[in-house]
């Protein structure tokens, strides 16, 4: 209700509703769209210019009158942003002085120095209208008396704020828990999630996988015990088979609800159908080979696989142009019949996550769902790789519920299946995992998912994986 108290922002904050519900409505052509694209990327490009000391540098030989369409030669004039360069430059990236912000958030810091990502009441009205657009198509589906539980990884993030806005946009009530902190722990966030009778969750994968844990040791039974409907899941890699195992452990209908950072904020946002679409009202969206910085070519279906890069079409306290993510991604047209009218992502992980198994090369993403395309059931996973004389080999572990209620697991097909693909043998052990496979939004997917054997000592990712669940509240 802020802008009620400023007649500008009031303006403004209807006037992007009104623009992102005729957009996921379909009343914009594609020449409405890349007009749309155009005008706002040079804005961005103006605006940063004036107002950010690094890009007043950077884009000091940037006219941005010349850019005159989205295609790829045109915006290969203007060069990239690269995480270092906000490492390295900190406050200077940012547009806005700090005090002009409404909020202060920041990169958590486990493997690298925590950068600046403060945000003003542009940067959220344009963000948490996307995404309250796109949820209203999840969360209508489940009627009005809807209370939603709000599980986020420290409280320097957005993660809280923004669904805290988005659920009070869709008029659900929220509960905010953070069953890592001492204050509240496990215990009292499934209580709470039980009392209140939650009918959703957001909260990354790993958080809903180790709730399930916490109830199943307390003798509760996540699927009999609690009400959700709904469980949104953000901040690390999700494949399909990951979230449909979680939706069998709680008897619910999981999503990959997000894909953002802290400091690009939404770049993909779930609908009903369950896939994650881009937000073209938002970011401008390149698919570029990660090793030449080359534009990628689509294929015959349309598809473009390879790194992301995003400029943010708004601005405000930091917008970023053509910010290099380091994510792989699939970016697969707009469809008819599609929920949403834009184009759709599939998050492979990080560039630096991709392994090589066997002399062949695999994204996080599809290793995961290799691996775990059969198996339904289970509370938790890990991958092991190891080198047998000078043969590698895959070690699946899962943790398992004690009675194996629900549990379905056929080691033979898993393991022809990861035959097939990477030429290897795997093996299979059972048990207890710890906690530094809730690490992945801390760190990475990689550092908590994936112990490498075959390097002599931990990677520093791992390393700093491993110090996180150290020092974690139980």
């Amino acid at each position: 209700m802020f802008t009620v108290f400023d007649d500008e922002l009031d303006r403004t904050a209807r006037e992007i509703r009104d623009r992102h519900r005729s957009f996921a409505a379909g009343r914009w052509t594609g020449q409405d769209l890349e007009s749309h694209q155009l005008d706002a990327f040079r804005a961005t490009l103006e605006y940063v210019k004036k107002h950010s000391v690094f890009y007043g540098r950077h884009l000091a030989d940037v006219d941005p009158a010349s850019i005159t369409s989205t295609r790829p030669e045109q915006l290969a004039t203007v060069p990239f942003t690269t995480k270092d360069h906000l490492r390295q430059e900190f406050a200077d990236v940012l547009s806005l002085p700090m005090h002009k912000a409404w909020i202060f958030y920041e990169t958590t810091g486990t493997t690298g120095r925590s950068t600046p990502c403060p945000r003003d009441n542009t940067d959220s009205l344009h963000n948490n209208t996307a995404l309250t657009v796109y949820y209203d198509t999840i969360f209508r589906q489940y009627g009005d008396e809807q209370i939603i539980g709000v599980s986020g990884p420290t409280e320097l993030h957005a993660f809280g704020d923004t669904f805290g806005e988005v659920c009070r946009n869709l008029g659900h009530a929220v509960a905010k828990m953070w069953p890592h902190s001492p204050m509240v722990g496990f215990d009292r966030a499934l209580e709470t999630l039980r009392e209140l009778r939650a009918t959703g969750l957001f909260s990354t994968p790993g958080m809903a996988l180790t709730l399930a844990k916490k109830a199943r040791a307390a003798g509760l039974d996540p699927r009999r015990d609690f009400r959700l409907d709904v469980i949104m899941c953000t901040g690390e890699l999700a494949s399909p088979s990951l979230l449909e195992n979680i939706g069998e452990v709680w008897g619910a209908r999981v999503y990959n609800a997000l894909y953002a950072s802290q400091e690009a904020s939404v770049m993909g946002a779930a609908g009903r159908d369950g896939a994650l679409y881009t937000a073209p009202l938002l970011n401008l969206y390149e698919v570029i080979d990660p090793d030449t910085g080359a534009a990628v070519e689509p294929g015959a279906d349309g598809v473009r696989t390879g790194e992301l890069v995003v400029t943010s079409l708004y601005q405000g306290s930091k917008p970023l142009v053509r910010y290099r993510t380091g994510d792989l991604v699939r970016l697969t047209p707009p469809a008819e019949g599609r929920v949403l009218p834009a184009p759709t992502l599939e998050v492979l992980g990080r560039t630096r996550d991709t392994l090589t198994i066997g002399g062949r090369s695999i994204s996080g993403y599809d290793l995961e769902e290799l691996v775990l395309t059969h198996p339904r059931g289970y509370l938790d996973y890990q991958v092991v790789i190891d080198a047998v004389d000078g043969r590698d080999e895959l070690t699946l572990r899962l943790e398992l519920p004690e009675d194996r209620t629900g549990l379905r697991l056929d080691e033979e097909e898993i393991a022809r299946a990861v035959d097939e693909r990477l030429g290897v043998p795997l093996r299979f052990e059972y048990g207890p995992l710890g906690s530094v496979t809730t690490t992945g939004a801390m760190v990475s997917w990689k550092a908590a998912r994936v112990e490498d054997r075959r390097l002599a000592a931990p990677d520093e990712e791992r390393a700093a994986a491993l110090a996180v669940a150290g020092g974690r509240a139980q």
